[in-house]
């Protein structure tokens, strides 16, 4: 629980200490650009101004570097809902229908919507870790491979999701890109599906393999569009509408809510992260929704349970990078990094001596959060002016940023390659009716299922019994059946009132008028 004596000194530091407060805004200001700029990662951003923190204070550095965590965390929401692109991984299911609201004309909402839930995801997920983080510690822990690969079986049902009208389509979407995301050496040393090239040997690089995929029949499909939006009206700017979209959180609290739940506590899983978070929200937002087939065509509770999530792993993580020194990602490898260039080591030992500091960055994290409304509002009306761009000038711009930024990933040719080859493969899946999405999922969740269920092999030494012996992993599993049986009793339901409906209501969008004589 809090310790008040250190909590008010931490008080006490931050509202003396300007020097700390100032490097907020230039650092939301980069994450926010970062994270809106394809193929151009939180990790790769935080890496890059890394260095210049080595000549300030302890506090002013990792304050700075948190700062473009959070604005980075919101900042990929953007191309998501414009351009179909997910600036980071964490931000693909935004696009499932941030990028359909936008091509309404509620890309104001859709926005709006995403900044809001990024806003409150984060927020309460930082004042949840002020109070929780020993715990939370302590529960993470104790996880192990039985328990990572229930929430990685857990997030391949959200194949289920994305099946669209063919569940089979959908299935065999997904086992395709598992067999992607399973490309190069595994834990074990073999290797799969390389072809003899060099470059996949780590695997398929994931970003630029998901721009391409997720892109792809987006851009194809505006080729013969003059705009993203068609008409004139609806491409307007609007504040009060965005602000009309951020307050929609509290009319889908419930879906807010669910998102920061599993958000933060998949985020403080080592290893699993934002990217992971997002997809089972989401997942759980359609299946619990009372029309679940508006989801992937515009509904802003889409957009709400993805960047709730999205934005609350950011806790997550820090509670597992702070409580027990392990980065639950890249970006809180930079922040340990970051932590060891000033020669300090986090973990337990860190949170006993150093109360004080440890409740000092969380409470600038919330300030942060609350910087992040103001400032991401005025980036998003900014942003928003890409809607008036006609799209031969946009698609041109927007391969070539991609490609730089697949590029930069590897800094080799092998990214813009990969663009290019996923971004043939995305059209061709979405010319005949599978969706790209699936295949995503199937390409973040691969490696993952495959690694912790080789692990759980070798502790187990093949005997089902071990699940016993974990009461964690039970729980999980637990959970995974009564969300499938939760799911299954809708679609029965659904089923029989369709079926008890008499034939004249079913029939009744059917009926044409006659015309007379």
């Amino acid at each position: 629980m809090l310790d008040f004596p250190e909590f008010f000194t931490a008080v006490s530091v931050l509202s003396n200490g300007f020097d700390a407060w100032i490097w907020v805004f230039p650092g939301l200001v980069i994450g926010l650009v970062f994270g809106a700029l394809p193929g151009i990662s939180v990790t790769m951003a935080m890496a890059l101004f890394l260095p210049m923190t080595l000549y300030m204070e302890f506090l002013p550095a990792i304050i700075f570097l948190s700062s473009i965590f959070t604005g980075a965390g919101f900042g990929g929401s953007v191309p998501a809902v414009l351009m179909n692109i997910p600036g980071t991984s964490s931000a693909v299911a935004t696009t499932f229908d941030g990028y359909p609201m936008a091509r309404k004309g509620l890309h104001n909402e859709a926005l709006g919507a995403a900044l809001g839930a990024s806003v409150t995801g984060a927020l309460v997920s930082y004042c949840l870790l002020l109070f929780l983080i020993v715990p939370l510690a302590n529960i993470v822990i104790k996880m192990g491979p039985l328990e990572m690969l229930g929430i990685a079986i857990w997030g391949m049902l959200m194949l289920s999701s994305l099946t669209g009208v063919s569940m089979l389509r959908g299935m065999i979407a997904g086992c395709f890109g598992v067999l992607i995301g399973t490309i190069g050496m595994n834990t074990v040393g073999y290797m799969r599906g390389t072809m003899d090239i060099p470059e996949l040997l780590d695997g398929v690089s994931k970003v630029p393999a998901l721009m391409g995929l997720l892109a792809a029949s987006a851009l194809f499909s505006l080729v013969n569009s003059k705009f993203i939006i068609e008409s004139d009206s609806a491409r307007g700017l609007s504040g009060k509408r965005m602000l009309a979209g951020f307050v929609s959180i509290l009319k889908h609290k419930v879906c807010t809510l669910r998102g920061l739940l599993i958000g933060t506590v998949v985020g403080a899983t080592p290893g699993v992260g934002a990217s992971v978070s997002n997809l089972m929200s989401y997942s759980e937002a359609k299946r619990n929704s009372k029309d679940p087939d508006s989801f992937g065509k515009g509904n802003i509770e889409g957009v709400i349970a993805a960047e709730s999530a999205n934005s609350s792993s950011e806790g997550g993580s820090m509670a597992t990078m702070l409580a027990l020194g392990i980065p639950g990602g890249g970006a809180t490898a930079v922040l340990l990094a970051a932590f060891a260039m000033h020669n300090v080591v986090g973990g337990p030992d860190f949170i006993d001596k150093n109360k004080d500091i440890v409740y000092t960055i969380i409470l600038s994290n919330i300030g942060q959060c609350l910087l992040l409304f103001p400032i991401g509002f005025i980036f998003i009306f900014l942003a928003s002016s890409l809607v008036k761009v006609p799209l031969r000038f946009l698609i041109p711009v927007v391969l070539v940023a991609a490609s730089f930024g697949a590029y930069a990933i590897d800094g080799s040719p092998a990214g813009p390659i990969t663009l290019l080859v996923f971004s043939v493969i995305g059209w061709v899946l979405a010319r005949y009716k599978y969706p790209p999405a699936a295949v995503v999922v199937g390409m973040l969740l691969g490696g993952l299922l495959e690694n912790e269920a080789l692990k759980t092999m070798q502790l187990s030494s093949g005997h089902p019994a071990y699940i016993l012996e974990r009461p964690g992993a039970m729980a999980i599993f637990a959970l995974i059946l009564i969300s499938m049986a939760l799911t299954a009793r809708s679609k029965f339901k659904k089923r029989k009132n369709s079926n008890d409906l008499p034939p004249t209501s079913l029939n009744a969008s059917r009926t044409v008028a006659q015309p007379k004589g």
